[in-house]
Order: C-alpha cells, then sequence, then structure tokens
C-alpha cells in the first residue's frame, strides 16, 4: 500500500471497534491521526496505543451531533498540524432497535442526528479547507442497511441510505474540484454495536455466531487503502467489503 506519510486524518467514532482500528491503520500507513469520539478516555487510550507504535495521534472528546464541537476539533488539528488531508466519517450507533410503533421518537431522531447528520458536520467543517487546497479524502462508513431495510432497524438504515446519498452529493459537487469521496461498506464486523445487536434478537443479523464476525482490522486496512492515490479511480462509489475486487486490491484475503 501506497504510503500517507506527511498527511493528516480525522476519524471520529475512534474510540472503539472500527474507528479505532482505522486510526491505527492510518497511523501505520505514515499518517498523522486526529481521534474523536463522545468518549474521551476511549479515543486517548487509541491515541497513547498509535504513538507508543511511534505514530503521531492527538484525542478529542467531541460529539458529531453537535456542530460546535466537530468545528473545536477541525480548529484544533489546523492549529496544531496546518492542513488536513483525509477525513473517516466513521461515529454511528444502532440504537433504537425494534419495531416502528414501539420506537421512541427521540431516540430515533438522535440515531440520525449522529449517523447522517454529523456525518455532514464534519464533511461540512473541513470542506472548505479541502477545497482551498484543491485536496482531500473523505471515506463515509457506510453499511449495507443503506441499500436492504432490516427489520427493527428503521432508524438505523434510513440514516445509511442518506448518508450514501450525502457520499453522491459530496462527490458531485466537489469531486472535479479535487475531493474524492468513498461510501464504505464494512460487513458485520465483530464490534460493540454487534453486541447490542445480537441482545435485541430482532433480524437474522443478530442471530449470527461471533465467530462469523470479521475483525476491525479488515474493513480499517480497506479504509486506509482508500485513502491511497491507488483508490482515486473508485471515487464517488458506494463500495463493499465483500467485493472479491475491491479486497484483492485492499490487500485483502478473499
Amino acid at each position: 500500500m501506497q504510503t500517507l506519510a506527511g498527511q493528516v486524518a480525522i476519524v471520529t467514532g475512534a474510540g472503539k471497534g472500527i474507528g479505532r482500528a482505522a486510526a491505527a491503520a492510518l497511523a501505520r500507513a505514515g499518517a498523522a491521526v486526529v481521534l474523536a469520539s463522545r468518549t474521551y478516555r476511549d479515543c486517548e487510550a487509541a491515541a497513547e496505543e498509535i504513538r507508543s507504535a511511534g505514530g503521531e495521534a492527538v484525542a478529542f472528546g467531541a460529539d458529531v451531533a453537535d456542530y460546535g464541537q466537530v468545528e473545536r476539533v477541525v480548529r484544533e488539528a489546523l492549529a496544531r498540524f496546518g492542513h488536513i488531508d483525509i477525513l473517516i466519517n466513521n461515529a454511528g450507533v444502532i440504537e433504537p432497535i425494534g419495531y416502528l410503533q414501539d420506537c421512541d421518537p427521540g431516540a430515533w431522531a438522535r440515531n440520525v442526528q449522529i449517523n447522517l447528520v454529523g456525518a455532514f458536520h464534519c464533511v461540512r467543517a473541513v470542506l472548505p479547507h479541502f477545497l482551498e487546497r484543491q485536496r482531500g479524502v473523505i471515506v463515509n462508513v457506510s453499511s449495507g442497511a443503506a441499500v436492504r431495510p432490516r427489520e427493527g432497524w428503521s432508524a438505523y438504515c434510513s440514516a445509511k441510505a442518506g448518508l450514501a446519498m450525502l457520499t453522491q452529493a459530496i462527490h458531485l459537487e466537489a469531486g472535479a474540484l479535487g475531493v474524492r469521496v468513498y461510501g464504505f461498506q464494512p460487513g458485520v464486523v465483530d464490534t460493540d454495536m454487534q453486541v447490542k445487536i445480537r441482545a435485541s434478537g430482532i433480524n437474522e443479523i443478530s442471530r449470527l455466531p461471533r465467530e462469523s464476525l470479521a475483525n476491525p482490522a479488515d474493513p480499517a486496512r480497506v479504509i486506509a487503502w482508500l485513502c491511497t492515490e491507488e483508490a482515486r479511480d473508485l471515487a464517488g462509489q458506494e463500495l463493499t467489503i465483500r467485493d472479491p475486487a475491491l479486497r484483492a486490491r485492499a490487500g485483502l484475503a478473499g
């Protein structure tokens, strides 16, 4: 994989799961990493692991649903590093899991506020900088739920479908101006979100055995690869880790 040396990446939802693994993968590729999540303690622990391995990382506590908090992360990242090259929109929640008639309206709206509006907040905060420099990479961590409804996941599916359209909108408006954007579906991964899904007992995903779930390192490797020039021809697309051609190009086993 090509190096990302000299580049700076912001990763949201970076304290655990795919976000934490993606931050580590980006650091191994040479990028300085800005980790952000609602739980600062988890982010700082992840950043310390990167620093202990010889990488450069800084952690922030921030809720992507709050635009002011997102702006602060971007502002402080620019003050520290001078530029930002990569945004990984990974922050997300699955709750509420439940049938439409039972869902709490506030929890439903909160899901969309984090999964969709939060991603917009991050894009809105970094895009002027990307456009000024005529370069930048955005990876929106999508889901198969963006294109296929799942019983009990009405909020999550709706938000991820909106995120897929946001990816297309970014490509339409900024693709010709030097900004590359990708939607990436990481598959069913062994994360805390899957613990909540299994506990719900709703739909077939909840019944998958844990041993069948992917390691977060696999999608993290693809995310880091998408940030290299090798993936330029795939810009603007909604990609899935299940695609054998994508896996091969990113260096994953079949």
